[in-house]
């Protein structure tokens, strides 16, 4: 049975650091970029809203529901993002990443592949999980290609799952890698990113 406790992991060029009540203003910076509160399939928070999500995600971390990070782009210094594992289920060795976001500046870049990264080799190397599943908006199809693009496979779309920031019924897409699949999904990100020059370790 996995044990999940905030842990500090960094690589890659990025730093994800357990989500804390002092990246608040950085956080309303980083979601200001690009307007990702506007976005209606995507739950990034409004500035004003920030501090209740910093809230919400620890009231669940201390649950042992969710996982939440900030996301520190090293080269800049700055926070430039958010994301978390969410619906642990430490009986079956599972965990899901989401609830992530960027700054739109930093959109397509080594950012994304970095943290998954560092996300999926603390899950399966060092929790010991035996699926990292994800979920995405029928709608959002942007997250939907980056997600096949780690190496997920995509198990199927469930409706009416849950609702959207604006309450309307929310269809999921759902998408999973599990352990032995490992290997060769994480000899494809270092790739990725040794194509885009950044370093493997």
């Amino acid at each position: 049975m996995i044990s999940i406790r905030p842990t500090e992991l960094e690589g890659y060029g990025v730093r994800l650091e357990p989500l804390r009540h002092d990246h608040e203003q950085a956080l309303a910076v980083a979601a200001a970029d690009g307007s990702l509160s506007e976005l209606w399939f995507t739950a990034v928070p409004a500035s004003a809203e920030t501090r209740s999500y910093i809230d919400t995600a620890l009231e669940r971390q201390q649950q042992g529901r969710m996982l939440p990070w900030a996301v520190r782009n090293l080269a800049t210094d700055t926070i430039v993002g958010s994301t978390r594992f969410h619906d642990i289920v430490a009986d079956i060795d599972r965990v899901e990443i989401g609830y992530t976001w960027y700054a739109k500046s930093w959109q397509r870049s080594h950012v994304n592949t970095s943290c998954k990264l560092l996300l999926l080799t603390h899950a399966f190397e060092g929790l010991g999980c035996k699926a990292v599943g994800f979920r995405t908006d029928k709608f959002n199809f942007v997250s939907q290609r980056a997600i096949e693009q780690l190496g997920a496979k995509r198990d199927g779309l469930i409706r009416h799952f849950s609702t959207r920031r604006d309450g309307s019924a929310r269809d999921v897409v759902m998408y999973s890698i599990i352990a032995s699949e490992w290997p060769e999904v994480k000899f494809h990100l270092e790739q990725r990113l040794a194509r885009h020059g950044r370093p493997t370790s």
